[in-house]
């Protein structure tokens, strides 16, 4: 019986192909990971800034009210809190942080905002070089 055609050699380009898309994918899996942990280390440092910022009142600015004991927040007061609290934060390895916003829009919740640079462990052709990642936290003073 005469052999019609010669399979030799042809596992090699499967072997290529799927450990190239095995490389593709662990490279996909790391980004997306090290994205994730870095968006979590950031809210939890804008979460800790606008519990910050909603303590950020005198005891001159707190209201008796129908509904209780109410403190009144300024953005002023708001904002000095948060960047006093991010500056004194330590270095946590944040590319180019920022406040992007700490404000009281209501007056009895703290809205803040950070930013920061983001990078991937490996860069590659399927992954972006990095981008700017933000988050916004919001906390409430609350007298019970």
């Amino acid at each position: 019986m005469r052999r019609l055609r010669d399979d030799d050699g042809s596992i090699l380009p499967l072997t290529i192909f799927f450990g190239l898309l095995s490389l593709a994918l662990v490279l996909l899996v790391v980004a997306a990971t090290s994205l994730y942990l870095e968006r979590k280390r950031l809210f939890t440092l804008a979460d800790g800034a606008a519990i910050v910022g909603a303590e950020a009142f005198d005891l001159d600015d707190v209201t008796m009210t129908a509904a209780g004991v109410r403190p009144e927040l300024h953005s002023t007061a708001v904002a000095a809190a948060v960047t006093d609290y991010v500056s004194a934060a330590p270095d946590r390895g944040f590319e180019s942080l920022a406040v992007e916003r700490a404000v009281s829009a209501d007056g009895r919740s703290a809205t803040v905002e950070l930013s920061a640079h983001w990078h991937p462990p490996v860069v590659s052709l399927l992954v972006p070089d990095g981008f700017r990642i933000e988050v916004t936290a919001v906390a409430r003073s609350v007298f019970e």
